[in-house]
């Protein structure tokens, strides 16, 4: 199971469309359907805003949004705490409130994370600097955060 963010979804959404990649989509249909491919319901608001038209294909898709719950809500509590934010004084630079939502979902379903973001090369002094991949790697996480083509290679044979 991979919990997929918004950045990663739209990503492939704009890279690989389906008119072009019609067997990839197909596929990505079979996981969701098959409970393999999991958004939570912040990502999903995220991709609604960010584009409708993959929302309403995830949608169709058969996708019903994991809701946050109070394990993930707990989660989201300890890796905020290790990351020094207090109450909702988020940096600019670092993870939000709903990258945050997500990593927990992460957590609470022992599933990997489908990210865009960048790794950072050297992790800044500030944890409340720390984007998706290196808040994954922290001790209250211990989230395994892979990129779309990492999925994509994941299945070790072409989308046909």
């Amino acid at each position: 199971m991979r919990v997929f963010d918004a950045s990663s979804i739209v990503w492939a959404w704009d890279q690989y469309p389906e008119s072009l990649f019609p067997p990839l989509w197909k596929l990505m249909e079979v996981e969701i359907r098959a409970g393999e491919i999991v958004i939570p319901e912040v990502a999903m608001r995220e991709i609604g805003h960010v584009s409708p038209d993959c929302q309403d294909w995830l949608t169709i898709a058969g996708l019903k949004p994991a809701p946050i719950t109070n394990e993930a809500l707990s989660a989201a509590r300890k890796i905020k705490a290790q990351l020094g934010i207090v109450d909702d004084n988020y940096h600019s630079d670092g993870v939000d409130e709903n990258d945050i939502l997500v990593i927990a979902v992460a957590r609470t379903l022992a599933a990997e994370l489908v990210s865009e973001e960048a790794v950072q090369r050297s992790l800044p002094l500030n944890k409340a600097k720390y984007r998706i991949p290196a808040t994954c790697r922290l001790p209250s996480a211990g989230v395994k955060c892979i990129r779309f083509v990492d999925y994509l290679r994941s299945f070790g044979r072409p989308i046909q």
